[in-house]
């Protein structure tokens, strides 16, 4: 973004010594950007984003106008809103502070007379997305960003020009949300009520006589129209109303509604629990009100991606069509995932039960969870004394403890086997290939399609978070292009917020179908800028390369076309041993140089001799012989770079005596050869390249992150530092085997 600064000058600019109060920066920032705009100057073709933010800062108002103009004049035709809607807050704090100034009347009323001015012939989609974004937190973001620029040039006399460029930036935006914040709310407000109607903590009753809490946003002046409905627990007021409003600016009534206990509902808040039976609830309410036309969508993603097929469980009659990204599966990859409970899950409760909205404070409380992951790790207590460790009790987590396999509790949150048969709606689910991954997406898709074969499913799956999964790269000045240190292709840059629209429209509206469903499975495979696109996530390869466990020394190994005449590998894990317990993280970026070794051996094939495309999910079958009843196992994968970087691919993990079917435990024997085929649940579509290695890490969790199975066999929650007398011992027989899914031209 600053090439162009750097390409001026190389020479560092002169600041003054401290800037730690506004009255300094307030006297400084101007002068800094005005000899940046300076410089600007000096370019054949400076970028115009970076001079206008300058001059804002150097409060040369009109000449940022007209590169604002500039800017935004090839913008104006675009079908996209967001697209349509970039740089206006710029606009309006500049034309704001122009008239302000011009004029000699107050802020306040010169923003008013602007506001009126730009937003309001906008079209109400448009519209939504500019006052979605000046809705936001913005402040509190900006002054973070600047706290953090001035921490790095604290007692320093000069910045770089790629340093000062981001001091600007970050300053200027912390200028303009200063400035618009206190107006915004009420211009937004009074914009609102001309475009929608709007009904607040609305009670709707249930079935079973309890009660929850529903937002409405309509358009004005339209009669009947179909709702989207999004059932959540993440009570965010703010939040959940620019969702409606954007709902409502695309033609549809937009329903927010709470698990019950959350806003205006006087239950106990309990997750997962009531949730279908309460969402199908509010469907058929919606179906019932004079301003729907009797069809509802269901969207969300994360918890709010689950409710919509715990919804569809009930049939409800008016429940046409669902979107979700990155949904949660309780029992399956939340709280657990192989049914290893995760320590990250454990604040989860106090975070959506402690209050009727969020408690920020103790979710965010990071010390706290980091200190009790680690003082319970060091201890080697059993993990359900996490609680007592921590000093608070969390009977919602412990109440999951008591259900270590996918058992009935966890069976009657979500469709199970046959209540897939029933779901006769069309579905779409987003997803990612990394972090909080598209194992529930994968899940759900696949069970369906199982006890439904003429299922209705589509996935778009492509290189991204949990978070990009359910919005997509798009933000408002542009794209989002890496994930954890990893570049996007330029292929995989998506707006899935647009995509949930023209979704429905398409379903409920009869519209085009979207593009990017060409098929029933939708990847982005990385590392060669494309999409492709297959009937069936087994279709999405056409071949299988297998690789052997191939005998090396017990930390360093390698992975083989052909059976090693090494019959086996040992392993030791002594889990009695937690001299690691203050160990630093090694590696986990999606990209990265490092790699997490710790309790496992690593796998290495030879390079490639010709890339190869992975595409599917990748399975095996491992051989072994172990001392112990039961031990939890994870296999990643990732590929080595001719120059050394590690890119993920995909990781599996599991208690080994759930592998297959985490409804049933079947323990091991110790001291017998026995054998599990396995089957990753996430999805992963890489190029690799042609003088690329295949990196497989075999691993025993054992960390202060994930629960620890010390393999008595009895129940993992009870188990401590007690059972690990005898360190696990492991054989891996060569006869184990990865199997790659792979595409062949």
């Amino acid at each position: 973004m600053f090439g162009t600064v750097a390409a001026a000058t190389a020479q560092d600019l002169p600041i003054p010594d401290d800037l730690a109060d506004d009255a300094a920066l307030e006297s400084a920032m101007p002068v800094l950007a005005s000899t940046m705009v300076a410089r600007y100057g000096a370019l054949p073709a400076p970028d115009l984003s970076e001079l206008f933010r300058a001059q804002l800062v150097a409060r040369v108002y009109r000449d940022a106008i007209d590169n604002l103009q500039k800017l935004r004049a090839p913008l104006a035709s675009n079908s996209s809103p967001r697209i349509n809607a970039r740089y206006l807050e710029f606009l309006l704090y500049a034309e704001s502070m122009l008239q302000s100034a011009d004029k000699q009347i107050p802020f306040d009323a010169a923003y008013r007379d602007v506001f009126r001015m730009l937003i309001e012939p906008l079209n109400n989609r448009t519209s939504a997305v500019v006052t979605n974004g000046l809705s936001f937190d913005n402040l509190s973001q900006a002054q973070r960003a600047l706290n953090e620029d001035l921490e790095r040039i604290k007692g320093t006399s000069s910045i770089s020009p790629a340093a000062a460029a981001t001091l600007i930036r970050d300053y200027g935006e912390r200028e303009m949300h200063r400035a618009l914040g206190p107006m915004s709310t009420e211009l937004i407000a009074e914009d609102d009520a001309h475009r929608y109607l709007i009904d607040r903590d609305v009670a709707v009753a249930t079935p079973d006589g309890s009660i929850v809490c529903a937002l409405i946003v309509r358009p004005a002046q339209q009669a009947t129209l179909p709702a989207l409905l999004q059932f959540t627990i993440y009570n965010d007021p703010g939040t959940l109303f620019r969702e409606a409003r954007r709902a409502a600016s695309n033609g549809y009534v937009g329903v927010m509604a709470l698990t019950r206990g959350k806003g205006c509902s006087p239950a106990t808040i309990v997750p997962y629990e009531h949730d279908g039976a309460d969402a199908a609830a509010v469907v058929d309410w919606i179906a019932a009100q004079p301003w729907s036309d009797g069809r509802v969508g269901m969207y969300g993603g994360s918890y709010s991606g689950f409710t919509p097929w715990a919804a569809a469980k009930y049939r409800p009659k008016a429940l046409k069509a669902i979107m979700v990204g990155a949904p949660n599966a309780p029992g399956i990859d939340s709280p657990m995932e192989g049914n290893v409970f995760w320590n990250f899950i454990y604040p989860w409760p106090f975070y959506t039960t402690n209050n009727k909205t969020l408690d920020n404070a103790t979710y965010g409380d990071a010390a706290r969870w980091s200190r009790l992951d680690g003082r319970w790790y060091a201890s080697g207590r059993a993990y359900r004394d996490l609680d007592r460790i921590d000093g608070t009790p969390n009977p919602i987590f412990d109440h999951w403890l008591e259900h270590p396999a996918y058992d009935a509790f966890w069976q009657r949150l979500i469709p199970f086997k046959q209540d897939f048969a029933a779901i006769d709606i069309p579905v779409l689910e987003t997803a990612g290939y990394y972090f909080g991954g598209p194992g529930a997406a994968v899940y759900y898709l696949s069970q369906h399609r199982l006890y439904r074969p003429d299922a209705q499913d589509y996935l778009v799956i492509g290189p991204y978070d949990h978070f990009m999964a359910q919005r997509g790269t798009a933000t408002a000045e542009g794209d989002v292009d890496t994930v954890s240190g990893y570049k996007l292709d330029a292929a995989a840059l998506i707006d899935m917020v647009e995509l949930r629209f023209r979704w429905f429209d398409y379903v409920l509206k009869g519209q085009a179908k979207p593009a990017i469903l060409a098929d029933k499975i939708n990847f982005e495979v990385t590392g060669a800028n494309a999409w492709r696109h297959a009937p069936s996530i087994a279709a999405m390869a056409n071949a299988r390369s297998r690789f052997y466990l191939a005998a090396g020394a017990e930390h360093s190994a390698s992975l083989s076309s052909v059976r090693s005449a090494t019959p086996y590998i040992r392993q030791t894990v002594d889990f009695a041993d937690r001299r690691d317990a203050d160990s630093p993280a090694v590696g986990g970026d999606v990209q990265d140089k490092n790699l997490d070794s710790a309790n496992g051996t690593v796998f290495i094939s030879e390079p490639f001799g010709q890339a190869i495309e992975m595409s599917g999910l990748f399975s095996g079958r491992l051989d072994f012989i172990a001392n112990r009843r039961d031990f939890d196992f994870q296999i990643s994968l990732y590929e080595l770079t001719a120059d050394g970087q590690y890119i993920q691919l995909a990781p599996f993990w599991s208690r080994a005596s759930f592998v297959g079917d985490l409804s049933h435990r079947r323990l091991l024997s110790p001291g017998k050869r026995q054998s599990f085929a396995f089957r990753s649940s996430r999805l992963m579509s890489r190029k690799l390249g042609a003088n690329s290695r295949l990196v497989a890490v075999l691993s025993v969790i054992k960390e202060s992150g994930r629960q620890i199975n010390y393999g008595t066999g009895g129940d993992v929650s009870a188990e401590t530092l007690a059972d690990a007398q005898v360190p696990l011992r492991i054989t891996w027989f060569t006869s184990s085997f990865i199997d790659l899914p792979i595409w062949k031209n």
